[in-house]
């Protein structure tokens, strides 16, 4: 048995909630076969004891009792993830340039979650914040399009990114390197590196809020960016069917897995409103709200659909942009920046 045998076998082991192999991942750092022994070196920075535990396990379910392979040593490093909020790093952020780092996550797509955090980055700039928003979802980037942005990024003497800037709020995103026919075709390790360039390369400019739109799912790149930075907390935006809920849960189980806190969940799409007022739930009533209880995690928004918000998102001028006074869902993403300040 070679090491690159034993790493397929170890293809089988999943990093805990997630669902890609801890080689994929890079967390496998060693492999050795000596004297019958064979050592498996491993990697692994979380704040949660449970993580390494189960990883521990599921190498030696995977690799014991395999013929030729001797006994097993695995052998895992433990390095400390950023702090979340509630931690010792409370108020500091491992990006430069920002206080505090917000994701918004989904578990499946189409729920409305680039719609929500941009926004959300617009309504708390309403309150005198300085925001950013960093467009994470590598293979589908919206902010470009929703902020009416089509100029390239430059680079400072640092060899940084400088971030364009659009409605106050200073925005980076794939869609600035790229045309809108232009496919992002790229593995997973790639996509990460990419990641964590968004992240760690760009000259954010003394923000108080660096709101993330996540892609949606609970892959690689998700993993990437709580193991990169400090996430003070998350958004996660579901609509009220229980298609989208089911995949909610798994969201809020990654974030819990490796400790970041859930700021609160978004019903998205929670009704439409005629001209006569009725109002007509297109999918499903309330069930955003009865997960979020049985969640135990507050309900910060319920977002009305209706025609504004989407000609607004194809013009580049948020709907959050308008008078709360003219507008449910401007007053609906204002109520939610009130609700997450709250939060910290």
């Amino acid at each position: 048995m070679n090491p690159d045998s034993i790493r397929e076998i170890l293809r089988q082991v999943r990093y805990p909630g997630f669902s890609r192999d801890i080689v994929s991942f890079g967390l496998v750092k060693d492999v050795r076969v000596e004297d019958g022994v064979t050592l498996v070196k491993i990697e692994v920075s979380t704040r949660d004891p449970k993580v390494p535990e189960q990883i521990f396990k599921d190498c030696h379910a995977a690799l014991d009792g395999v013929p030729g392979i001797g006994s097993v040593k695995v052998d895992i490093d433990v390095k400390d993830a950023p702090a979340a909020a509630g931690g010792s790093g409370v108020g500091k952020s491992s990006i430069p340039g920002v206080k505090r780092v917000i994701a918004v996550a989904s578990g499946k797509g189409g729920v409305g979650k680039s719609t929500v955090a941009a926004n959300l980055a617009v309504a708390l700039a309403a309150t005198g914040a300085r925001v950013g928003l960093c467009d994470c979802d590598l293979y589908g980037p919206s902010v470009a399009q929703m902020f009416g942005v089509n100029d390239r990024p430059m680079a400072n003497e640092r060899d940084e990114i400088i971030p364009l800037e659009a409605h106050g709020i200073q925005l980076m995103s794939m869609g600035f390197l790229l045309d809108d026919r232009s496919p992002v075709i790229v593995r997973g390790p790639m996509a990460t590196r990419y990641t964590q360039q968004f992240l760690r390369q760009v000259a954010w400019d003394d923000l108080d809020y660096l709101v993330l739109d996540m892609p949606p799912g609970t892959g690689d790149i998700q993993l990437t960016i709580v193991q990169t930075v400090t996430v003070d907390g998350a958004l996660i935006v579901t609509t009220p069917q229980e298609v989208a809920l089911i995949d909610a849960r798994k969201a809020v189980s990654m974030f819990a897995k490796v400790n970041v806190p859930i700021l609160g969940l978004i019903e998205n799409m929670a009704w439409f409103e005629c001209d006569a007022g009725k109002r007509y739930y297109l999918f499903g009533e309330g069930g955003g709200v009865r997960e979020a209880e049985a969640m135990n995690v507050p309900v910060l928004g319920r977002i009305p659909i209706d025609v504004v918000t989407r000609e607004r998102a194809d013009s580049g001028a948020p709907v959050a942009l308008m008078e709360p006074s003219a507008n449910a869902v401007s007053a609906a993403f204002h109520q939610l920046a009130a609700g997450v300040r709250q939060r910290f």
